[in-house]
């Protein structure tokens, strides 16, 4: 990964050749210090990136995109928080599209090529009364890695999708000018627009499909998601249920249950 990536005034660009996590560095002071509105950090390997749960995120050296971003978007209210997966989310998912159809958001910010994961990522927040004084985001995307040996039940690459390697550059690059985009409409009150695409990406977005909660198993149909990012499902008997972060599960076709988890503990890189 170039370390010259051209990027606007607005980014100050950081890349580790190893660094223990995107997402730690992103803690540190220096960063915090840093005077311009985003603060990208970037690595070709990590030795201490993590999935959720406790798991662990496999990445081979320098074969797929890891990376952290810094900012403050104090017009963000702490109750709006959701916003901001959904427009990195966007992002991502948009600009995988550029290669290939069938890339889908799978509530919360993970991404989905059919039943394949493919990006995983994870946001903090720091609030200062009822707005967000500090977001971090960690972000995970498989670009050319051809194997993979984790403990992950379906992990997919772009490299495995179409045959053949992707420059990582050209990728970021568009994945962060599409999040800036959507980043700047959220700031200018466009939150309609956000939720509506973020809703037409969802996986599973049609049909009848398996859950399971706290309650056991059950199949329902997906309804949508709530500006406070809860999870609405209609159950085959009509009840509509609505659930928060790591109360409910889905149940994948290899009959793995991938547990959904919270804004604060989604899959970081």
């Amino acid at each position: 990964m170039s370390k010259t990536l051209p990027l606007p005034d607005s980014f100050h660009h950081i890349h580790h050749v190893e660094t223990d996590s995107a997402m730690l560095c992103l803690r540190r002071p220096e960063v915090e210090a840093r005077a311009e509105e985003f603060v990208l950090v970037t690595a070709d390997f990590q030795t201490a990136g993590r999935g959720q749960r406790g798991t662990t995120w496999e990445s081979a050296s320098a074969k797929n995109l890891l990376f952290g971003l810094f900012f403050r978007p104090a017009f963000v209210e702490a109750t709006g928080q959701f916003r901001l997966s959904e427009a990195m989310a966007l992002a991502v998912a948009e600009s995988l599209g550029r290669y290939a159809e069938g890339f889908t958001v799978k509530w919360p910010n993970d991404i989905y090529y059919g039943d394949e994961k493919i990006c995983g990522m994870l946001l903090e927040h720091d609030l200062c009364g009822s707005h967000i004084a500090r977001t971090r985001v960690g972000v995970g995307v498989n670009v050319n890695q051809e194997r993979f040996h984790g403990d992950a039940p379906n992990p997919v690459s772009l490299r495995r999708i179409l045959g053949r390697d992707v420059d990582r550059d050209t990728l970021l690059r568009d994945i962060l000018l599409r999040f800036l985009d959507r980043y700047r409409r959220l700031a200018d009150g466009d939150t309609a627009g956000l939720d509506r695409d973020y809703a037409a990406r969802l996986y599973r977005r049609e049909g009848l499909h398996r859950y399971r909660d706290g309650d056991g198993l059950f199949r329902a149909t997906l309804l949508g998601v709530l500006p406070n990012g809860q999870l609405q499902l209609r159950n085959e008997a009509g009840h509509v249920r609505t659930y928060a972060f790591k109360e409910v599960s889905y149940v994948l076709p290899s009959a793995t249950t991938s547990v959904l988890s919270a804004i604060t503990d989604s899959d970081e890189p």
